[in-house]
């Protein structure tokens, strides 16, 4: 099944946001509705991938990757411009169109029907949630149980490592709530970035141990950002732990102020600039347009999450993640904007 294409005339007159997408998705048109309810003028759309818009999840980019006889739903998706702090929700419809590209129809919904979040899943999944958090805190409860008997019994050495088994157990059991009743982010806090790779490459020395030679280089004088700890210990260990999967020798954490940082569509005095190199097999050349894209990945027993997550964890806080990568030499260099404050003196200097 295929739509054939109205003119802008007859679009610009719904009221229904549609955007029409080329055949490798990125965004070609949009009539008025779609431009209004996004905040941002047609200019800035024209180009950028479709994908990029959502928000939290890659459920658009998963579907835009799989071939589509008929018209596609995707529930409750977050949509916004990557610069902007305008979220939207909405059901969007995928069509495909006769050129091979797509239509995109959002239709607005509230962030969360009613009063409880977790009735915007579906009962079905939500069922299953419930029954997998209860299946996963336990055995959790008994790994942080274990771990703080080994506290009392070690010495100091072996104490900073079950604290940060503890650590971890916390995480994971906060990722089994959020997975139950999803909310909003919560509010950012300061927070030292060197403290959140000192965490990673602790993580990566009892998972490694000494098969993998791990370096810091850091700018001492990087000022704190505002964002999640958690969430972005999460994201620099996935990319630190896809560098040792990818048989590295040696992962350098590396972090810089970067002036003039371009991040979307917007020019930044400064920002945070954190590579993560590696000299491992790199990328492989026919994953490397979609590395980013869920349940894609280079090895068979990989769950193809990892680089996902790293990127939504990116524009959670408004920055990116890109990479270049050739067999002995792989970066993923992670940019994050400095505070307002921060900017307002590199404006100065």
């Amino acid at each position: 099944m295929h739509v054939e294409s109205p003119s802008q005339a007859v679009l610009d007159e719904l009221a229904t946001p549609v955007l029409w997408l080329d055949a490798a998705g990125a965004i070609a048109g949009a009539n008025v509705a779609a431009t209004d309810w996004l905040g941002v003028g047609l200019r800035r759309l024209l180009g950028l991938s479709a994908a990029s818009l959502e928000r939290d999840g890659a459920l658009l980019a998963a579907a835009l990757a799989q071939p589509q006889d008929g018209p596609t739903r995707l529930r409750r998706i977050g949509l916004a411009f990557p610069s902007s702090e305008r979220l939207q929700f909405a059901d969007l419809w995928l069509v495909p169109r006769a050129d091979g590209g797509h239509w995109l129809e959002a239709h607005p919904v509230d962030e969360f029907p009613g009063d409880d979040p977790a009735l915007s899943l579906p009962s079905a999944m939500n069922a299953s949630l419930r029954g997998l958090a209860h299946e996963l805190r336990n055995p959790l409860a008994g790994i942080k149980g274990a771990a703080q008997l080994l506290a009392r019994r070690g010495d100091e050495e072996a104490r900073e490592l079950t604290g940060l088994i503890e650590a971890e157990v916390e995480r994971l059991a906060a990722l089994v709530d959020r997975l139950l009743a999803p909310t909003p982010p919560r509010a950012f806090e300061p927070l030292n970035i060197h403290a959140v790779l000192e965490r990673v490459l602790r993580l990566a020395e009892a998972d490694a141990g000494w098969a993998v030679r791990l370096q810091r280089d850091y700018d001492p004088s990087l000022p704190e950002l505002t964002g999640d700890a958690d969430r972005l210990t999460q994201a620099v260990w996935n990319l630190v732990r896809n560098a040792i999967e990818a048989g590295a020798g040696s992962v350098q954490l590396r972090t810089r102020i970067e002036h003039g940082a371009r991040i979307g569509d917007d020019l930044l005095p400064r920002a945070l600039r954190l590579d993560i190199a590696d000299d491992g097999r790199g990328v492989p050349p026919e994953l490397a347009e979609r590395v980013f894209l869920p349940l894609v990945s280079g090895r068979a027993e990989g769950s193809g999450l990892g680089l996902a997550l790293a990127q939504q964890v990116a524009r959670e806080h408004r920055g990116s993640l890109v990479y270049r990568s050739r067999p002995g030499h792989t970066v993923f260099t992670l940019l994050l904007p400095l505070p307002a404050a921060h900017a307002e003196e590199a404006r100065d200097d």
